[in-house]
């Protein structure tokens, strides 16, 4: 079935049981889940193709491409190590000998994720966006001019931004990131992922290989992210074949549900501090999301105490993992490049490699920094003026707090 074929009349009269606002891979994963459920479900997206305009790195771990439920084509390249470079000398590099991320084509991603929720019966209504809600009714204006939606309930997987998120008065996440990418005609290794730390001082750089000649190079940085980014791509020379910008939200919302609506994926910051990522928290929530809003219709039970249920299925799941990814994060913004330099060289050692391989998880970062923080060179590395911050981030890992 191909999504976006919903017509300007027909079920518009109707209540759904749940409007899904955007079409990435939260809101498409939202709208399979329920559908699945046997919830009547309509996903409307403002854009006029699903995957576009990408915003995405496009890089996903194993365990974020399985969530999505797809076939391997979107998949370009499988990465098995990364290097880490200080730009002052210090490096470290690693290879897992297995693959551990895929370098994905987003657009066809999201594509074929709505497809598959197509399949499962949700309905999809494209070049249409929320503008007001009244009630249990969602206002838009788009293809078919200005609509109105009944609904039980509302799922916003509508990004960063989120208007639905900002319409019922829900507190923003609290750090915004701004990213910049480009893909380059470049000589890779595709076994490896490149991050270049001090390439922003908020975040890191980095550079994704797509095949052995082409790669895509780019960052984040609450500041001057144009500047730094055009210092950082100079080092890679080539050909610039496409450019894209977006925004990565860091923190998340104190309230993520509530008014009959679930807040999920980026529209909830659930981006992960370490890396950025949000398709694996996102596709996670959105189906927590959508078990809550099935077990809620069954019982027609729409207050917040029911929700909560959702609060607490993310939490549980993930909240640990984005909670010590925050306060690594502020560390990490208070170390000077020199200091950085110093980590990458205590890092390139056999034994912490051999930690790092045996213990990364993209996903699910917690249990490696556990590994990492309690060995004195690691401690010495990051210095005195740190020490409070490990000692918080350890007891933190070591107490399950959340």
């Amino acid at each position: 079935m191909t999504p976006g074929r919903v017509p300007c009349s027909g079920r518009d009269n109707l209540t759904w049981d749940v409007i899904v606002v955007g079409a990435g891979p939260a809101g498409s994963a939202a709208a399979r889940a329920c559908a699945e459920e046997g919830l009547s479900t309509l996903c409307i997206e403002e854009h006029g193709t699903i995957g576009h305009p990408v915003q995405c790195a496009g890089l996903l771990s194993t365990s974020a491409f399985a969530e999505c439920g797809v076939s391997r084509r979107p998949i370009l390249n499988e990465v098995s190590g990364a290097r880490i470079l200080s730009g002052l000398g210090g490096e470290i590099s690693f290879d897992a000998g297995v693959t551990k991320a895929y370098v994905v084509d987003r657009g066809l991603l999201d594509r074929e994720m709505a497809e598959r929720a197509a399949d499962a019966g949700a309905e999809f209504r494209l070049k249409t966006s929320a503008t007001g809600i009244q009630g249990t009714t969602l206002q838009t204006r788009g293809v078919c001019g200005h609509e109105e939606f009944s609904f039980r309930l509302l799922i916003a997987a509508d990004g960063p931004r989120s208007s639905i998120a900002r319409m019922l008065g829900f507190q923003r996440p609290a750090v915004y990131l701004a990213g910049i990418q480009a893909e380059v005609l470049c000589s890779t290794d595709p076994r490896y992922v490149e991050l270049h730390p001090n390439a922003s001082p908020d975040f890191f750089g980095w550079a994704i290989p797509v095949s052995s000649t082409r790669a895509r190079v780019g960052l984040c940085a609450r500041e001057h992210a144009k500047e730094s980014f055009d210092r950082f791509i100079a080092g890679y020379g080539g050909s610039m074949l496409h450019l894209v910008t977006g925004v990565i939200p860091l923190g998340v919302m104190p309230q993520t549900c509530g008014h009959r609506t679930f807040v999920v994926g980026d529209a909830a910051g659930f981006a992960k501090p370490t890396s950025g990522g949000g398709v694996y928290t996102g596709v996670r929530s959105a189906k927590h999301a959508a078990t809550v809003a099935a077990a809620c219709c069954s019982g027609g039970t729409f207050d917040n105490a029911h929700l909560q249920d959702y609060e607490r299925r993310w939490k549980e799941d993930f909240g640990r993992e984005l909670d010590i990814g925050m306060k690594a994060l502020r560390m990490r913004q208070r170390m000077t490049p020199e200091e950085i330099d110093r980590l990458c060289r205590t890092l390139n050692s056999p034994e912490i490699i051999r930690t790092i391989v045996e213990h990364g998880d993209i996903d699910r970062p917690a249990t490696l920094l556990r590994k990492l923080l309690v060995k004195p060179a690691v401690a010495r590395a990051m210095g005195i003026l740190f020490a409070s911050e490990v000692r918080r981030i350890i007891t933190g890992l070591n107490n399950n707090i959340v």
